[in-house]
Formats: C-alpha cells, structure tokens, sequence
C-alpha cells in the first residue's frame, strides 16, 4: 500500500503540471472506487484552477480557487500518471489541463479513494478528524510521544500503526525506523526509556525523508506520476530481508507477524 513517502513523492510530480493550472475537462469513467465518487465532481472541477497540492497523512490534496478540495487515497494500487500514451481500463479519473495535460489516476484494485469538500471543512473532514500529528514536524517530538505512549502495554510496532497517535506512518517505514531506533518492535510502548524515544524521533524523519529523495518504494504497483519506479526498496534496512544480515552488527533479521502484518527486525541490535 502506498504510504506517506509515495503519497508525498506522488504530490512533488503532481505539482509543476498541476498548479496554477485550469482544469478544461474533468471524467469519472465509474462510478465509485472504494467508495462512490461525488456525483457534482464534474461539475465543481471544471473550469477551476488549481491553487495549490498538499498532503495529509496519506492523503493527496488538490485546492482549487473555487474553495474546494479534492482529496484522494491511492488505496492498494493507485498511481497518477501524466500524459499517457492511452487510457487502460484501469484509469478511472482523469484531468485536463488548459496547458494540455492529462492526468489518469489508475488504480486495478479500487481501493482507492476521490473526495470533493470545501477547503474550509477540511480540518472535519471525517478521515482527518482523529489524525495525529504529522511525522515531519515539529508536532513529533520526544515529550509528544513519551506523553501520548505513557502507560500504554501494546507493542511499539503496533502503536506508530495507529494513525491516530502518528498521522501517515504504514508497516515498511515503522520497521525501518525501529529498526535505525534499535528498538524491539515488540515492545510495550509505556516502557520505552527516554533515550530511545529520543532515537525514535530521530528516525522517524530521517527513513521518511530518505524514501521521499528515492521516490518511495515499489513492491508491485507503485510508480511516480512519471512512470519512475520508486528506488528506496534498495534501501531497507530489514524490511523484506528475512535472513540477510542487519546494517547495525550483522545480526540475521527476523521476520515475525503482528496484528496481520509481517514485522522485520534484527534481534540482537532491537531488544
């Protein structure tokens, strides 16, 4: 599933073709991804400009001057492209622009998702009411998270998963920090000492950002709206690598599944 590094990655390629534009024709070719499309979309789209792109955890936002947002979820196996050769059946939604752009949000799986709100309702928008705060700001901070942690008994690896204690984080960039962190994954989160909340902040940031210079990760269906792959794959620390030796000590990394999701880690370094 796409995370926040591709979601972000997917908003940077999106902009110098997008922003500042006029959208001259706008196409649901369904009716509903992973749920319905707004059946006025077309009609609040067309002929507006397009004032800014931003993300929110997971979520790609596109402004327009008209005082709407669309707001889209790239699910599974969604995936903008810019000016593509032909449109597949698998490109549900798509934009013109007075420049003459097309954009094609393609998505096989359908479990993405298109929202069309007034910008000022964002902050309500039911998906972004219990978000926590974003990982690449000053909001993520040690104090923030010895509060929010303090006393709790579930697995660290579990409680970053949750989008309402950290907006945006999914399983390859929680296994990659902890493990940069050298913090077990199975770990209750109350007893993290103050020094590896400290790593943790840390290296929070610093896997995100690097996945977001590589473009993201490509596992099957990802790639960048210019049809680049994303190379960060190449960079895992653990993730994917069961039985290969971890960056820290050589330790052999382990995989283990929790809560339906596989969890990598290197035993010796993360205890």
């Amino acid at each position: 599933m796409p995370e926040l590094p591709e979601v972000e990655t997917t908003i940077r390629g999106l902009r110098p073709v997008l922003a500042g534009q006029r959208l001259t024709r706008v196409e649901a070719r369904r009716a509903d991804l992973r749920r319905p499309i707004p059946i006025d979309l077309r009609q609040r789209l067309t002929g507006a400009t397009v004032t800014a792109l931003g993300r929110r955890a997971k979520y790609g936002l596109i402004d327009t001057d008209r005082g709407d947002t669309l707001i889209f979820h790239l699910g599974m196996s969604g995936r903008w492209r810019i000016d593509p050769d032909e449109i597949g059946k698998h490109d549900h939604f798509l934009l013109e622009t007075e420049a003459g752009h097309r954009l094609a949000l393609n998505d096989p799986r359908r479990f993405g998702s298109l929202d069309l709100i007034p910008t000022a309702s964002l902050p309500d928008f039911p998906a972004f009411l219990a978000l926590g705060p974003e990982p690449l700001g000053a909001a993520l901070s040690t104090a923030y998270l010895a509060a929010v942690l303090e006393d709790r008994i579930a697995p660290i690896k579990l409680l970053l998963l949750d989008q309402r204690i950290v907006a945006g984080l999914g399983n390859i960039y929680v296994c990659e920090a902890l493990n940069l962190a050298r913090i077990n994954p199975r770990k209750p989160g109350g007893q993290l000492s103050r020094p590896a909340l400290k790593r943790l902040t840390s290296a929070i940031p610093i896997v995100l950002n690097a996945a977001i210079d590589a473009g993201g990760s490509t596992l099957r269906d990802y790639a960048r709206p210019d049809g680049e792959l994303g190379y960060f794959s190449k960079q895992f620390r653990v993730y994917g690598r069961e039985g290969k030796p971890c960056p820290y000590d050589q330790g052999i990394i382990l995989r283990q599944v929790d809560g339906g999701r596989s969890t990598f880690f290197c035993p010796r370094c993360q205890r």
